[in-house]
């Protein structure tokens, strides 16, 4: 008698080994790079904090000078938004430009990433830092003024979470749009400023004239604030506001998605 060998049709050798996603390796290695990289760690976390920790010891903590509770927590509340501010504006256009610029995504395409995962990573990019920086401005503030107690969860979590999309969309397509890092950096810087300053880390908005109240108060950045703010801390319920962003995030990211495509 003959012993045949028996042998299996290939694929069929048992189970492969599972391999890492091509998107969650660029994520992890875009991680790396921003963490190294101290301009967006100063200005996306530090410059917040500072701002926050400043005005809060200007103003003090009793109600006074057109601000209608806690000064301190108005502020906590408000450079919440400032930071989701600074990843839109200045941190993702500045980050994803220098790659057009160097041609690092050109070298993405010939490696074989697929079409959509530079835009994945880049907004897991946006959201992560935003979601670290806004626990490191919470530790900070804790033990120096206390966190202020979240009057409406639900309403003030959809207000991060939909204004988080809405300028982590915009960051993407600016930085898809502008030539290079340079350019990323000063429009960026130019359209972040004007926001951070009239409508959400500066004086309260009762205080100034009507004309510059009402540019203030109509600001992307400030209907974001208007979101997250008024039902964290009690002040209203954020509805309009809120909607209004919701409209911003879908237009950006039907705006951004096919640019940001391999």
């Amino acid at each position: 008698m003959t012993n045949t060998a028996l042998t299996r049709p290939a694929g069929v050798d048992g189970p492969k080994p599972r391999r890492r996603s091509v998107t969650g390796k660029l994520l992890a290695q875009e991680l790396r790079l921003v963490s190294r990289d101290p301009f967006t760690l100063i200005f996306a976390v530090g410059f917040p904090v500072l701002c926050m920790l400043t005005l809060g010891g200007v103003f003090g903590t009793e109600p006074a000078h057109g601000f209608p509770i806690n000064p301190a927590h108005y502020y906590i509340a408000s450079y919440f938004t400032v930071m989701i501010g600074a990843v839109g504006f200045v941190m993702l256009p500045l980050h994803i430009a220098s790659y057009r610029e160097r041609g690092v995504l050109r070298r993405f395409t010939a490696a074989g990433f697929s079409r959509w995962s530079f835009l994945y990573a880049e907004s897991w990019l946006g959201l992560n830092s935003i979601a670290v920086a806004g626990v490191v401005l919470l530790l900070v503030a804790a033990p120096v003024y206390g966190v202020p107690p979240v009057q409406d969860p639900l309403r003030a979590g959809a207000g991060i979470v939909v204004a988080s999309i809405a300028f982590v969309a915009i960051g993407v397509l600016l930085g898809t749009l502008l030539p290079t890092a340079r350019a990323a950096q000063a429009v960026g810087l130019l359209l972040y400023f004007p926001s951070f300053l009239l409508g959400v880390g500066g004086p309260p908005t009762s205080v100034m004239p009507p004309v510059l109240r009402a540019v203030a108060e109509n600001q992307p950045l400030a209907l974001a604030n208007q979101a997250i703010r008024d039902p964290w801390l009690g002040l209203g319920d954020g509805t309009m506001p809120l909607l209004i962003v919701a409209a911003i995030a879908v237009v950006a990211t039907v705006l951004a998605a096919p640019r940001s495509r391999l």
